[in-house]
């Protein structure tokens, strides 16, 4: 290695150009039911053998352990304020959401302008027609359930081979009341009236949101769900919409919704997650625990006010953590997750935080002196996840950023990486003037501790 080009600032991540490992997982601190689960589990999530995709059906999964992953990177993602991305932008990141793997692709809001229409419509004709590693992701436009939304979204989709349309009308008592200024009794009408609509114009997947589920009548929603499903809807779509719903009562709905609501089976149920609480991730596990196969997420979390559940963080817990997840999986290709987060981040114009979870930039690098002695013995001992298995390299192959916390056994590691060898009395001085340096300068580079 370059000492010239050696940097222990920052990991200096770049997207690998292979990948062969997989969750380190450990064998340890299962709970007494997960133990009851793990050899069957495992067997069905083991990163060696990866099980095929099962086709596409609109209303139902084949396999009950297959996840479906609906990206709305391009539609909840850019109504993050300053992520507008121009349509051929919008193009270049449905291609690579189609590299990376995704069910399910929701491409815009067409009705809200003739931009809009455009991006989604070009998507459809360009993404919607193209194998990618034997799959074609289904496109989707989002309409509110009026005519004019719907006819919008059946044109802009229609060229896809697997087109949908995803339509929403908020069922809480303060949306209701406040926002649509209408009777529970007038949405249900809208809602069946809408979807009914929708399937007549010959589209073969409705999704049916209704908006702000998390804080809606448990009863009213089982009705209205009932009144769409009949009506044609494939998909139920349960947002919490204000991100105000905590793991254990998002997944409780999504529960009681699958036992109470009749004609349930006939649909996938999905999740729609907002941070608001930090939660997004969370709930979207817990409802996919709960039942959700469907589950809706974004490149970073970014979204409207705190953003969407991460699609980076549930999938990476979904492949790391099968052994509590029933066996779950999905059709993502995780080695294409680094440059697909590079990439929404140049073209949103918004990049995470430095600690942000498996993207960002210290998610795989360590300072603190005991984890790097830990990180050069055995990468598993701070390492659940290797950087491998989302298209990461790093600088240096145990992610040591040199600062004041740093010991000796990285320092060391770092010098004969460099091409340096010196004996235990030289080292000790270097040692010691190194230690000076670093407790004035936030990190270390090579070049202030060279001979």
């Amino acid at each position: 290695m370059s000492t010239a080009a050696t940097t222990f600032g920052s990991p200096n991540l770049a997207p690998a150009s292979h990948s062969f490992s997989s969750c380190r997982l450990l064998s340890h601190g299962f709970t007494v039911a997960a133990n009851r689960r793990v050899s069957r589990a495992s067997a069905r999530a083991s990163p060696a053998a990866p099980r095929r995709r099962p086709e596409y059906v609109p209303s139902r999964i084949d396999d009950p352990n297959y996840i479906r992953i609906f990206d709305t990177t391009l539609r909840d993602g850019e109504q993050s304020p300053g992520a507008t991305m121009t349509s051929a932008e919008k193009l270049v990141v449905a291609r690579q959401l189609a590299l990376l793997g995704v069910d399910v692709i929701d491409a815009g809001f067409p009705a809200s302008s003739p931009d809009d229409f455009r991006a989604v419509r070009s998507i459809a004709i360009e993404v919607g027609n193209t194998p990618v590693g034997g799959h074609i992701p289904v496109i989707g436009g989002l309409a509110r359930c009026n005519k004019r939304d719907i006819d919008a979204a059946w044109d802009a989709v229609k060229h896809a081979r697997r087109p949908r349309i995803n339509t929403f009308i908020a069922t809480s008592e303060i949306h209701m009341q406040h926002k649509l200024r209408k009777t529970p009794e007038q949405v249900v009408a809208i809602a069946r009236e809408m979807v009914a609509y929708a399937r007549a114009l010959g589209c073969p997947d409705v999704e049916f949101c209704p908006e702000d589920s998390g804080r809606s009548n448990k009863e009213f929603l089982y009705h209205i769900l009932e009144e769409v499903i009949q009506a044609g809807a494939t998909t139920i779509t349960i947002a919490d919409t204000v991100g105000s719903n905590l793991p254990v009562e998002y997944g409780k709905l999504i529960a009681d919704i699958k036992a109470n609501t009749h004609g349930i089976d006939n649909a996938i149920i999905s999740t729609h997650c907002h941070n608001d609480l930090g939660l997004a991730t969370a709930n979207t596990l817990a409802g996919a625990y709960a039942g959700a196969r469907q589950l809706e997420v974004t490149i970073n979390g970014i979204g409207e006010r705190a953003g969407n559940a991460a699609l980076e963080e549930v999938v990476m817990a979904l492949k790391c953590r099968p052994e509590l997840l029933d066996g779950m999986y999905t059709g993502i290709n995780t080695h294409h997750i680094t440059m697909t987060s590079k990439m929404v981040q140049e073209y949103s114009g918004l990049h995470v935080q430095p600690h942000k979870a498996i993207v960002g930039a210290n998610a795989f690098a360590h300072e603190s002196g005991i984890h790097q002695d830990g990180m050069l013995k055995y990468k598993g001992t701070y390492e659940i996840i290797s950087p491998d298995d989302i298209g990461l390299t790093r600088a240096n192959d145990s992610g040591i950023v040199l600062g004041k916390l740093s010991g000796r056994h990285a320092v060391r590691s770092v010098l004969v990486e460099l091409g340096y060898e010196i004996s235990d009395n030289e080292f000790e001085d270097f040692f010691k003037r190194y230690k000076e340096v670093a407790e004035k300068k936030k990190v270390v580079l090579d070049a202030s501790y060279r001979f």
